[in-house]
C-alpha cells in the first residue's frame, strides 16, 4: 500500500463513488476467474448436492452479515449463482462501496437449490476477500481525510485475482497504482543499481536516456531511498518520485525539496498507526512552505563563502530535521522571540518578519516542534522534532 499525496481533490460522497464503480469491473474477467474457481471447487461436479439434494428443489439463500465492513463483490456473487444457475434471481441489496453493520443482509438468491449450493462457496470466498480489502482500505482512507493524500495500492496482488482485488480497494475509496509492468515504468533501486553501476552521478543521464525511448504519454515514476537522489532524479523530468522507507522528518524534507516539480508518493512502513503521521508530511503546499522558510532564512543568513547544513538524526522515538547556517546565530535573548509574528532581528532587512511564525505554526499543526538549538548560545541552528514513525499509536 503506497500513500500518494498531491493536489487536494473534494471529498468522495457515496454516490459519486458508486457512479464511478458502476460498470468498471469488467464482466469477462469475473467469468474467468469464476470458472476457474469452479473447476478448481468441484471439477467433477458437487457429489454431495448430487446424492441429497433432489433435481427440480428450489432454494433461497440470503448473504448476511457477520460483521461490519464495507461491501466489495456484490456482481461477483450475482454472476457466480448465474454461472450455475442461468435462471437464478439475484438481489444486491447493498450496493459495492456502502458500509454496512454485523446482521445486515447484503444479497439474496432464488434459484436451483443444488446449484446454489455448488456456487456458495466460491462466491462468499470472493465476496469475503473483496469487501475485507474494501473495509481496510476504507479505515485508510478515514485516516488521511483532509490532507490531500490518497491511498493507492500495489501489484503486490493475489494471482488471478488482480483485477478483483483492485477493483475492492476502488470499493473502499482509495485509487489504483499501474496495473502490470506493462502500464507505466517504475525504476526501482534494483533497477538504478544495474543502470548507473553505483555511481550516483550518472542517475540524471540515465534517466533522461530511459524517458526519451517512451512515448510521451508513458508515465515515469523513480523510487529513491535517499535524500541526495531527489534532485538527480527530478532533474530527469520524472512524474512521480517515491520516497521510500524515509523517515517522518525525510518524508517532510523531501516534500518540501520537491517543490511541486513531480507527484510524490511514500511507501515503506505505512500501516493504520502510521499513516496518518505520513499524509500530513505529504501536504505539499503547507510543509514545502515551512521547509523552504527555513531553507531561505538560512541562506539569507549565510556569509559570503559560508554553509548551509541540513541534517537528519533519529532516537528516543522522534526524529529530528536540523538546518544551520554558518552565520553569526541568534542571541539567546531572542531565541524564543524570533518565531513571534512581525519580529525581524535584522533590522531593515527584507520581509515583514512573518516567516518563521508561520513555520512555526505549520509544524504545530502536525503536532511538530520547532525551535531554536541553542544550548544557553547565539545559534543559527533551527530544528524540527517529529515522532518517529515506528513509534506512533493511535491510541
Amino acid at each position: 500500500m503506497t500513500t500518494t499525496a498531491h493536489a487536494t481533490a473534494a471529498p468522495e460522497t457515496l454516490p459519486s463513488r458508486a457512479a464511478a464503480l458502476a460498470g468498471s469491473l469488467p464482466e469477462a474477467a469475473v467469468l474467468a476467474v469464476l470458472r476457474t474457481a469452479l473447476q478448481e471447487d468441484a471439477p467433477s461436479g458437487d457429489i454431495t448436492s448430487q446424492v441429497l439434494i433432489p433435481v427440480q428443489a428450489r432454494a433461497t439463500a440470503v448473504l448476511n452479515a457477520r460483521v461490519p465492513g464495507v461491501l466489495s463483490g456484490g456482481e461477483v456473487f450475482a454472476a457466480a449463482m448465474k454461472l450455475t444457475d442461468p435462471g437464478a434471481v439475484v438481489e444486491l441489496l447493498v450496493t459495492d462501496g456502502e458500509a454496512f453493520a454485523a446482521g445486515t443482509a447484503l444479497a439474496r438468491v432464488t434459484g436451483n437449490a443444488r446449484a446454489v449450493l455448488l456456487a456458495e462457496r466460491v462466491a462468499l470466498n470472493l465476496v469475503q476477500r473483496m469487501s475485507a480489502i474494501a473495509t481496510k482500505t476504507a479505515e485508510f482512507v478515514a485516516l488521511v481525510a483532509g490532507t490531500g493524500a490518497r491511498i493507492t495500492d500495489t501489484r503486490k496482488t493475489t494471482p488471478g485475482l488482480r483485477v478483483l482485488e483492485r477493483y475492492a480497494v476502488r470499493c473502499g475509496g482509495g485509487a489504483n497504482h499501474r496495473f502490470s509492468l506493462s502500464d507505466a515504468v517504475l525504476a526501482k533501486d534494483n533497477h538504478l543499481a544495474v543502470l548507473t553501476g553505483g555511481d550516483p552521478a550518472k542517475l540524471t543521464a540515465v534517466l533522461r536516456g530511459a524517458k526519451a525511448q517512451l512515448g510521451h504519454t508513458t508515465h515515469f515514476e523513480v523510487e529513491v531511498d535517499t535524500m541526495e537522489q531527489i534532485e538527480p532524479v527530478l532533474a530527469a523530468g520524472v512524474d512521480t518520485i517515491m520516497l521510500d522507507n524515509f523517515s517522518l522528518a525525510e518524508l517532510a524534507a523531501g516534500v518540501g525539496l520537491v517543490g511541486g516539480r513531480a507527484r510524490v508518493e511514500a511507501s515503506g512502513n505505512v500501516n493504520l498507526s502510521t499513516v496518518a503521521d505520513i499524509a500530513a508530511t505529504g501536504d505539499e503546499g503547507l510543509v514545502r512552505e515551512m521547509v523552504m522558510t527555513l531553507l531561505d532564512n538560512a541562506i539569507r543568513h549565510t556569509p559570503s563563502q559560508g554553509r548551509v547544513t541540513v541534517t537528519v538524526a533519529e532516537g528516543g522515538g522522534v526524529v529530528e530535521l536540523a538546518i544551520e547556517d554558518s552565520g553569526p546565530g541568534i542571541p539567546v535573548v531572542s531565541q524564543e522571540r524570533v518565531f513571534d509574528r512581525f519580529v525581524r532581528l535584522d533590522a531593515g532587512g527584507p520581509g515583514a518578519g512573518l516567516g518563521l511564525s508561520i513555520a512555526k505554526w505549520i509544524a504545530e499543526q502536525h503536532g511538530w516542534q520547532l525551535r531554536v538549538d541553542g544550548r544557553g548560545q547565539a545559534s543559527s541552528r533551527f530544528v524540527l522534532t517529529m515522532p518517529d514513525a515506528a513509534t506512533v499509536s493511535t491510541a
